[in-house]
């Protein structure tokens, strides 16, 4: 048995400790249940919430040490990681296992050093003062979540619980997950960008964002022509500058993020309606069925077709 240690602190919400909880603590494979769930913290013991209710936690790091997964689904910017806590985490990824941070729990891997001369995933509203907190690690905010191996960190609440499936997918295969979305009435897997829900700031003299600005601009064009002179336009700015301004926001070129964007609304499209693959390449300025297939399977590592199968199957299964 695969053995999952996630890891409380006192004023956590229970909402965040409940995700990876909910995932790993229903998979069951043949009527046995391939992960032991054990939430463990510093100080077991009566955990405040702000939830209106305390929690107790009876296991402390010591079997935190011993799992084969370590989660920290959430963490405080101003917290600071004790020094049991950091040894902790680095005796449990030294003996093999898999340490994975949800949301803010990126930060505590980050501030560990595990991550350092790497990138990690965090939540976008945070990603600026995790890049400045650790300047060495790469910290992404433009990805749902970054899976390194033996390090893996995820974006927000949601993005949170498409990790936990995603793990759940390399450990017990595509069947396993699906199966499991299904019962949790949710995409048995969603990838795409932090930044279509990044908030569009009002501009004003003192705060704009061109690269922002530029952004939802492209995702309102998909289904155009694109080319990088005139987004560059957009934004003001010279195509030189533009570039670099661009891969500093996102992590990515403007060409590689625009195709994730577009392969991510064919996705949606595919999910939700019974377009032809002509209309939707067309409608997400791939524009043709070839082209779409081929970016498709690069950038989600699956078809078009088996995709829109796979997810209209989770799909009528849920309203079974």
């Amino acid at each position: 048995m695969h053995t999952v240690a996630v890891l409380a602190y006192d004023g956590m919400s229970p909402f965040h400790l409940s995700v990876p909880s909910l995932v790993f603590g229903r998979v069951g494979i043949g009527g046995k249940a391939p992960y032991q769930v054990d939430v463990c913290a510093e100080r077991p013991g009566i955990l405040r919430t702000p939830a209106g209710f305390d929690i107790e936690v009876r296991h402390g790091l010591d079997r935190l040490v011993r799992a084969d997964t370590v989660i920290i689904p959430s963490w405080e910017r101003d917290m600071p990681l004790s020094a049991e806590l950091r040894a902790a985490l680095h005796h449990a990824h030294t003996a093999g296992a898999r340490i994975v941070g949800l949301c803010l729990g990126s930060w505590a891997i980050a501030v560990s050093g595990l991550a350092d001369g790497r990138e990690v995933t965090t939540h976008w509203a945070g990603a600026a003062a995790l890049a400045r907190a650790c300047p060495k690690v790469r910290v992404r905010a433009d990805t749902l979540w970054s899976d390194l191996g033996d390090v893996i960190t995820s974006a927000g609440v949601a993005a949170a619980l498409d990790c936990c499936l995603h793990l759940v997918r390399n450990d017990l295969g595509s069947r396993a997950a699906t199966e499991l979305a299904r019962e949790l009435v949710t995409a048995p897997h969603r990838s795409g960008s932090q930044a279509q829900y990044i908030p569009i700031a009002v501009p004003d003299a003192t705060d704009d964002d061109p690269i922002e600005r530029a952004m939802v601009w492209a995702r309102t064009h998909l289904g155009e022509p694109i080319d990088l002179d005139g987004w560059a336009r957009v934004a003001l700015m010279s195509r030189r500058t533009f570039t670099r301004r661009f891969r500093d926001r996102t992590g990515n070129s403007p060409q590689q993020w625009l195709l994730h964007q577009r392969a991510d609304r064919a996705r949606l499209l595919l999910e939700t309606t019974d377009d032809t693959m002509e209309r939707i390449a067309t409608d997400t300025g791939f524009g043709t069925a070839v082209s779409l297939r081929h970016h498709f399977h690069r950038i989600l590592g699956t078809s078009p077709a088996a995709h829109r199968a796979l997810f209209q199957g989770a799909r009528l299964g849920s309203s079974a």
